[in-house]
């Protein structure tokens, strides 16, 4: 028993066929429900958006830094505080970089609000706007009760509803 491969021969030479055919078994099933899991629609879904999300990052960030920035850097003048500080009791606070994160934190979250929310809020508006859901369900006009809209006789009171049709 000198070697690794040797000493795993000796497990597997232990087991039975039936504990074999279990093994398989248990790794099928537990292969059977990985698969239903990735094929679920939401797992997809947020998948795709992980990925759309990661690409558009790039898009964004060049937006921020090749475009708002230098506007900022012509309204307030220079656009980096990662070397504003101030000293307490010997200790050298760096607020700067803090205030480079939070403002472009600021941007980038306007950015994506106004040019893709905003404008993606106002498209789904318009279409909803156009399209008008009919009723599925009346309510019955002896009991109260929320009954379908074919209904014929009311399932609660057992009222005959044809009248009510002209």
């Amino acid at each position: 028993m000198d070697t690794y491969w040797e000493s795993i021969y000796l497990i597997y030479s232990d087991l039975t066929i039936k504990d074999e055919f279990y093994a398989l078994f248990l790794y099928n099933n537990a292969m059977k429900g990985f698969k239903q899991f990735l094929l679920r629609g939401n797992v997809v879904d947020l998948a795709v958006g992980v990925i759309i999300g990661a690409a558009f990052n790039s898009v964004v960030n060049g937006f921020v830094a090749n475009v708002l920035t230098p506007i900022i850097s012509i309204i307030i003048g220079k656009p980096d505080f990662s070397k504003l500080a101030f000293t307490v009791n010997h200790s050298t606070v760096h607020v700067g970089d803090f205030l480079n994160s939070l403002i472009s934190f600021v941007i980038v979250a306007s950015v994506v609000y106004f040019f893709i929310v905003l404008p993606m809020n106002r498209l789904q508006n318009a279409f909803r706007a156009g399209k008008h859901m009919d009723p599925t369900t009346k309510q019955c006009p002896f009991c109260f009760s929320e009954i379908s809209i074919k209904a014929t006789r009311c399932p609660d009171c057992t009222s005959d509803l044809k009248e009510e049709k002209k």
